[in-house]
C-alpha cells in the first residue's frame, strides 16, 4: 500500500511544482494534442487497477468534493479508499463515457470489493476534476433479458440532438417515472424495440409494465420522488433521481439510448442512500 500513498504524494508534488499545472496538452511524436475530459476520466478510473500515478494529477488537490457516501472528502479520502484495496485485486473496464459541458459521466464494469457496475459523474473546472458523484450496484451474472448490465452500443450518435434528447428524457421522468401522465408511456418508449439491461426485467415495453406491476402487487412499488440532474451527449442521456425501491431510500441512475425520438435501450444502477449519520462526508448524495 506504500505505492498508493506515493502516487498521491506525487500528484500533489506535480501540482505544486507546476509540472502538470493547468495544461491540458499531451505530446505525441512532437505534436501537441488536447487531452479531453473524457480521456482524463477513463485514465483516472483505470489507475485504480494499474496504480498509474499520472492520472491522479487530473484531480484538483485543493478542491475535490466527494459525494460517494462511503468515501471521505478530498484527495485524502480518495487515497484512503485506494489503500483499502487488495494489492493487484482491482479491475476496471470503462465501457462508455460521455461529456456534457463541464460534466463527464462514465459507465464502468468494476471488480473491487467484489464485482460491481458503476456510473460515475465528474465535474471539471479549468481542466481539473473538482467533484465526483456515483452509484454502484452488485454485478449480476444471470439477467431476465439475457443481456448484461453493461453491454450494448457505446458510441453516441445524433450529437446535434443532445439538447432535444435531454428535454425528452426530462419530460419522460416527469410524465412516466414520477407519474404526471403515465398513459403517455408509448410517446416515450418504443413499442417495437426496447433493450433492457436492468437485471430483473425482460426486453420490451410489455415486460417493463409487468415488472412494475409485480412490484406494486407485492407492496414494494418503485417510486421516483425527485429528479436532480439530466446529462447527455447525443443519443445517450443520464437521469439522476431519488426515490423508493424495495422499501428503501435509493438513488436511481438511469442511462437511456434514444433512436428516432424514442427510448430503445435502458441501463441503470440503483444504490441505497445511507443515513447522514453513516456518511463519511457531509456533501450529500446529490447536491448538483
Amino acid at each position: 500500500m506504500k505505492k498508493l500513498i506515493v502516487i498521491l504524494l506525487l500528484a500533489i508534488f506535480l501540482n505544486a511544482c507546476g509540472q502538470q499545472g493547468n495544461s491540458e496538452l499531451q505530446t505525441e511524436k512532437g505534436t501537441e494534442m488536447e487531452t479531453s475530459n473524457k480521456q482524463k476520466v477513463v485514465a483516472l478510473l483505470k489507475s485504480i487497477e494499474t496504480g498509474a500515478s499520472e492520472p491522479v494529477a487530473y484531480i484538483n488537490p485543493d478542491k475535490y468534493i466527494q459525494h460517494n457516501q462511503a468515501v471521505g472528502d478530498g484527495l485524502a479520502g480518495f487515497g484512503a479508499l485506494l489503500q483499502q484495496l487488495p494489492q493487484g485485486g482491482a479491475k476496471v473496464n470503462t465501457v462508455r463515457v460521455f461529456a456534457d459541458g463541464d460534466y463527464v459521466f462514465a459507465h464502468t464494469d468494476y471488480d473491487f470489493f467484489g464485482p460491481k457496475i458503476g456510473i460515475d459523474i465528474f465535474r471539471f473546472e479549468d481542466g481539473r476534476i473538482v467533484e465526483h458523484w456515483d452509484n454502484l450496484q452488485e454485478k449480476v451474472t444471470e439477467t431476465a433479458s439475457g443481456r448484461s448490465q453493461i453491454d450494448g452500443p457505446t458510441e453516441a450518435t445524433d450529437l446535434d440532438k443532445t439538447d432535444a434528447n435531454k428535454t425528452f428524457i426530462k419530460n419522460f421522468v416527469d410524465d412516466i417515472l414520477m407519474g404526471a401522465n403515465p398513459n403517455k408511456i408509448t410517446d416515450y418508449i418504443s413499442t417495437e424495440k426496447y433493450h433492457q439491461h436492468n437485471p430483473g426485467v425482460k426486453d420490451g415495453l410489455a415486460a417493463l409494465g409487468e415488472a412494475l406491476a409485480a412490484l406494486a402487487e407485492a407492496g414494494m412499488p418503485m417510486v421516483y420522488e425527485k429528479n436532480h440532474i439530466i446529462l447527455g451527449e447525443g443519443s445517450f442521456v443520464l437521469s439522476v433521481s431519488e426515490g423508493i425501491f424495495m422499501k428503501e431510500k435509493v438513488a436511481f441512475y438511469d442511462i437511456f439510448r434514444i433512436e428516432n425520438s424514442k427510448i430503445v435501450e435502458h441501463w441503470d444502477v440503483i444504490e441505497k442512500i445511507l443515513p447522514d449519520s453513516e456518511a463519511k462526508n457531509d456533501n450529500g448524495k446529490f447536491n448538483f
